[in-house]
């Protein structure tokens, strides 16, 4: 237990800035430690016949890298993220419409996934779309000696021999989605998930702080 709560502490800094870019109908940058992502998301906007859903908004998810075009990796976390905004979007409130999310990576220095998902919801709630909960993404690193490391940089990602990434809701804290590599036990990832749970809400109520403070200072 007491890995746990030194793992919980040990969360970097947080920084978020709403409503950046003017084209977007909602966009957030994201900062966690040294990674940094840009969001905006577009729409509900028309969309095209062939990936209309009658009873459902189309979403799509693009992630471009700091450099160069997206690759496998970019479009395995896109799933990751794309899975994560369909369970927690009312997305039949807007059927046979389009919505949009691309996130640009500023700086990876780590936990860039769960940095992702945090701007992701950000710039979802920047946009006023309907949700059923907000979600968060948390990253723990298992160490050779079994540590767990919440909100790995890049180095102690590539130290560690697993790295799991999890979306937690707001409402009841459970897992939305899970990404995971490396080798690690049952009780591993179940005292992972436990860490995530609880991180998770030192990083709800940033974003509560976050909306508080940007909506004190527009009245």
């Amino acid at each position: 237990m007491e890995v746990e709560e030194q793992s919980i502490i040990a969360l970097r800094e947080f920084g978020c800035e709403q409503n950046l870019l003017s084209r977007p109908d909602g966009s957030a940058s994201f900062v966690q430690g040294d990674s940094s992502v840009l969001a905006g998301v577009y729409g509900p906007a028309e969309v095209k016949v062939s990936k209309e859903i009658y009873d459902r908004a189309t979403l799509e998810v693009v992630i471009q890298p700091k450099v160069g075009l997206p690759g496998v990796r970019e479009r395995a976390r896109e799933q990751c993220v794309r899975e994560t905004c369909e369970a927690a979007l009312l997305s039949f409130l807007h059927p046979r419409s389009s919505l949009s999310l691309v996130l640009q990576v500023i700086h990876d220095d780590g936990s860039l996934l769960s940095c992702c998902l945090n701007a992701a919801c950000m710039a979802l709630m920047d946009a006023g779309l309907p949700m059923g909960c907000l979600f968060c993404g948390v990253t723990c690193a298992i160490d050779p000696e079994g540590r767990i490391i919440t909100d790995p940089t890049a180095q102690q990602e590539k130290n560690s021999r697993a790295v799991m990434t999890f979306a937690i809701d707001s409402a009841q804290h459970r897992v939305m989605m899970s990404s995971t590599k490396g080798s690690f036990s049952v009780n591993e990832l179940q005292q992972c998930i436990a860490v995530s749970q609880r991180a998770s809400e030192k990083i709800f109520q940033f974003y509560r702080d976050s909306v508080r403070r940007r909506y004190s200072k527009t009245l």
